[in-house]
């Protein structure tokens, strides 16, 4: 093992970790009803009302998720570091990092009055992680900047454009929150399921770069 190979080592175990302590986060957001709500409606109807929370977090594990899956697939492909990769790398984990605190919010605030804006800084968030996610994989594959000097340009190309739609999707969405925010939250989590799909263009680029 080369020494660019262990520090990107370095770089994924810890962003792993980061990711993984996230995703335990977001089940905090998730409380069990009251004694009183259950003896006011019944325990399954009680249970029934949280359904913001519960749509809340679907959403905030499947973005979190689908992240982690390309982030693994990108350093995958990435054979060298350097500051700049880092702090990229950086910006991408405090974007994640910081998904619980809206998900809290979207999930207080979606049916009261406050719904529209809640499900505004949440959708809207997940467009600027998207927006780091891109960031870092354009500075990396930027020339192969970052890549293997075998890697297919082309592809790397091909593959960024495919990415760059996830910031437009978001935008997409977080302009329906002023329609109707459980809309947009659930069109997150089919976002979210739609990045994670396999891509054969993305398996055809880490194929290279073993």
């Amino acid at each position: 093992m080369n020494e660019p190979d262990r520090e990107t080592q370095r770089i994924e175990a810890f962003s792993d970790g980061v990711f993984a302590i996230v995703i335990t986060l977001l089940v905090f957001n998730l409380r069990p009803p009251t004694r009183e709500q259950i003896e006011t409606t019944g325990l399954l109807s009680a249970l029934a009302a949280g359904w913001p929370l519960y749509l809340a977090f679907a959403a905030s594990f499947f973005f979190v998720l689908i992240m982690w899956i390309n982030h693994h697939r990108l350093f995958t492909v990435i054979r060298r570091s350097n500051n700049t990769l880092l702090l990229l790398n950086g910006l991408l984990l405090f974007g994640v990092t910081l998904v619980p605190f809206p998900t809290q919010i979207v999930a207080e605030h979606l049916l009261d009055s406050h719904q529209a804006a809640a499900a505004l800084v949440y959708v809207g968030w997940f467009f600027v992680v998207s927006l780091f996610f891109n960031g870092l994989w354009a500075y990396a594959g930027y020339k192969n900047r970052l890549f293997s000097p075998r890697t297919d340009r082309a592809l790397v190309a091909h593959i960024a454009r495919q990415y760059s739609a996830g910031p437009f999707l978001y935008l997409g969405a977080v302009f329906l929150t002023f329609i109707s925010p459980p809309l947009a939250l659930i069109l997150t989590v089919v976002f979210a399921v739609f990045f994670a799909l396999p891509n054969k263009s993305v398996q055809q680029l880490m194929d290279q770069a073993e």
